[in-house]
């Protein structure tokens, strides 16, 4: 498909709600789109294949993907994990307080880098534009804001939302292997 006729679909995409568009936290001229919640729900549901395991990968492992790994433990029993391509000491003290406040504990996790941990029957969700841009292609991406830079509380409560929206509409779907 020649670049104009994209271009075309995803503008009548995103002006009938279906999408929207954001930067790159990352490199900054990448444009990542994301499929709006509910837009397609009239569509019926699906079921994605079987996986032993889901990985959540963001480059420090101090936020998203932590949060991201209890949010699923929480309501799939799939397990997951969570990583780093770029992982820092410790989790972010604002991931840990909104974890707390939501019921969910991140008092024990430890950031873990992402080479060795990963196996072929692993379900990966990179959650961060930074870790999907150093990703090898073919893994499920959700663009999820760094709280970390701001480290306010409300950008905490809004990357857990974003999040916990995400693993809701997800973890129903996912099939456990048989």
């Amino acid at each position: 498909m020649t670049s104009n006729l994209l271009a075309h679909h995803l503008n009548v995409l995103e002006r009938e709600g279906i999408i929207s568009r954001g930067r790159s936290e990352g490199d900054g001229r990448r444009t990542y789109v994301r499929l709006n919640p509910g837009a397609l729900s009239e569509l019926g549901s699906f079921a994605t294949a079987g996986a032993e395991r889901v990985v959540f990968v963001c480059s420090a492992n101090s936020a998203r993907s932590p949060l991201a790994q209890a949010l699923w433990n929480d309501v799939s029993e799939i397990p997951a994990i969570s990583a780093g391509t770029h992982p820092v000491d410790r989790v972010a003290a604002g991931a840990v307080a909104v974890a707390a406040r939501h019921g969910l504990d991140l008092a024990g996790a430890v950031p873990q880098q992402v080479d060795g941990v990963l196996r072929e029957t692993d379900f990966v969700i990179t959650v961060c534009d930074r870790a999907h841009e150093e990703f090898p292609a073919g893994v499920v991406h959700w663009s999820v804001p760094d709280p970390v830079p701001a480290s306010t509380e409300d950008a905490f409560e809004v990357a857990y939302a974003d999040l916990a929206a995400r693993v809701t509409r997800l973890a129903p779907r996912m099939l456990a292997p048989t």
